[in-house]
């Protein structure tokens, strides 16, 4: 079982940034990999990245790529989303994501799911 709870999110300007983070319990964070998704009003749940149980491989939406960078810190069982440049569009709740699935693209392939945190930004 990973219990996992994101922070971070606010309202923010157009241009602006923001840094997600998203910590993990559990003793074998290091063996899972950790996604984002984020889900906007009305809109259904889409990928936004994940990274390697090693932090050696990444993955992103070709929506945020150059804008948006996953790391992770196994040592602290925490993966943080850096999200630059924000646009109108990035405003969706943001959830952090775990599973065993190397570079898992898609939300069934996850077990494990945090509750969210909300991201605004505006214009």
């Amino acid at each position: 079982q990973v219990k996992l709870v994101e922070s971070g999110g606010g309202l923010v300007q157009a241009g602006g940034s923001l840094r997600l983070s998203c910590a993990a319990s559990g003793r074998t964070f290091s063996t899972y990999t950790m996604g984002w998704f984020r889900q906007a009003p009305g809109k259904e749940r889409e990928f936004v990245g994940a990274i390697s149980w090693s932090g050696g491989s990444t993955s992103y939406a070709d929506s945020v790529k150059g804008r948006f960078t996953i790391s992770r810190d196994n040592a602290k069982n925490t993966v943080y989303l850096q999200i630059n440049s924000l646009k109108p569009e990035d405003t969706a709740i943001y959830y952090c994501t775990a599973d065993r699935t190397y570079l898992a693209r898609r939300k069934n392939e996850y077990a494990y799911w945090g509750k969210g945190t909300q991201v605004t930004v505006s214009s």
